[in-house]
């Protein structure tokens, strides 16, 4: 993407004024940075947290906030099938974004309070479902495809007030097929999965690159774009295509990965990296790796840090695991469960395509909280808005 002369002019001042302590001070607790946090929102953040999740219910695509008991407290519609959210809970704001290839993306306010404003991606770009805003809220992060080049790309929007989200800029993520980015606990190095698959949309989901898949972790200043450090799989495991992150409360990434090779092959889907390391694969026993049948669809770490849960719709199990350790804590059989995130008291909330809310914990304990309906199906991802 060319800038023009005023974006280029705007880019480079966000940028400067990004370089100060506002943008990169460090996370707090509760994932959000420290600085011109209103105490009274994050008061209530505490006390309430939200759930946004995209679902397609009678037939329409929706973009909801549910409360912890499954219950919807916003529903906005969406042109088209949703996948996950940038959420910047500090201000009460997120951007849904569409399912790959997306060509749009709907900011809006948690709680109603304002009108929705849509994003288009720039030519030749589309989304692939997943972003972060900046600690100061004023920088919106996407994951997009270049598919005339056939590489990714961070796009950059100025969310400061006033700046309707406009595109002032990208980065590259030295990799192809970029899916979930998450902001690392310094507040500043943004951690992307390139998942190494190539696409383009003329050809919907269709892999243009199976023999030269190069799936990655790439470590990426969100002031300067710079890559700070990148890992990769093994080369044996090139066609295990990494797709989704979570960061531990130890700060290493886990990710969650979906194998393309043939389908008799039992790599395994899950694991993390400590920065300056190398990329550790953990498998479970062979009973959990193989109920995983080759797919990981989402990640989320519990309250304390100290438990990672993985969801396979495709193999209907959600897996636990011991962030310190690695082991394999335990599964949980949720048919078509996806969608998961961190519950009160260490547990975790998973949906549905059935259309479920139930909150299941790596001791086995299970509540159901919303039961399913026929024309309701909750989409991949499930994520704690405060």
């Amino acid at each position: 993407m060319r800038l023009t002369e005023i974006d280029r002019r705007r880019f480079l001042t966000m940028m400067a004024a990004y370089g100060g302590a506002g943008l990169a001070a460090p996370l707090n607790a509760w994932g959000t940075g420290a600085s011109d946090v209103p105490s009274a929102v994050a008061e209530a953040a505490r006390d309430a947290p939200l759930y946004l999740a995209a679902r397609k219910n009678a037939g329409k695509f929706e973009a909801t906030v549910i409360d912890e008991a499954g219950q919807d407290q916003l529903v906005i519609p969406l042109p088209d099938r949703g996948h996950s959210f940038a959420i910047d809970a500090p201000r009460g704001r997120a951007v849904a974004f569409g399912r790959q290839p997306g060509f749009f993306a709907l900011a809006f306010d948690i709680k109603g309070k304002q009108a929705t404003h849509t994003l288009q991606p720039a030519a030749y770009r589309h989304f692939f479902g997943h972003g972060v805003f900046s600690p100061d809220g004023k920088l919106m992060v996407a994951t997009e495809n270049d598919y005339e080049a056939g590489h990714g790309v961070l796009g950059l929007y100025d969310a400061s007030p006033g700046g309707n989200y406009q595109r002032v800029g990208e980065f590259l993520t030295h990799g192809v097929g970029p899916h979930e980015v998450v902001l690392m606990p310094d507040g500043r190095t943004l951690c992307v999965a390139n998942g190494g698959i190539l696409t383009h949309p003329d050809y919907g989901k269709l892999q243009l690159n199976a023999d030269t898949m190069q799936p990655s972790l790439a470590y990426i200043d969100i002031v300067s774009g710079e890559l700070l450090e990148q890992v990769l799989l093994p080369a044996q495991w090139y066609r295990l295509s990494i797709r989704h992150l979570v960061v531990d409360g130890q700060g290493a990434v886990w990710f969650g990965c979906q194998h393309t090779g043939p389908a008799h092959e039992r790599p395994p889907l899950v694991g993390r990296h400590r920065r300056g390391g190398q990329a550790e694969l953990f498998t479970g026993s062979h009973d959990a790796l193989r109920s995983m049948k080759n797919y990981v669809g989402s990640l989320a770490c519990n309250e304390a840090g100290t438990v990672v849960a993985t969801s396979s719709p495709v193999g209907g199990q959600v897996l636990f695991w011991a962030t310190d350790s690695g082991r394999c804590l335990n599964a949980a059989p949720i048919f078509d469960g996806c969608g998961i995130a961190p519950a009160s008291g260490n547990g975790f909330l998973v949906t549905s395509g059935r259309g479920t809310v139930e909150q299941r914990s790596a001791d086995g304990s299970h509540l159901a909280l919303r039961a399913g309906a026929p024309d309701l199906a909750w989409d991949n991802h499930l994520r704690q808005a405060g």
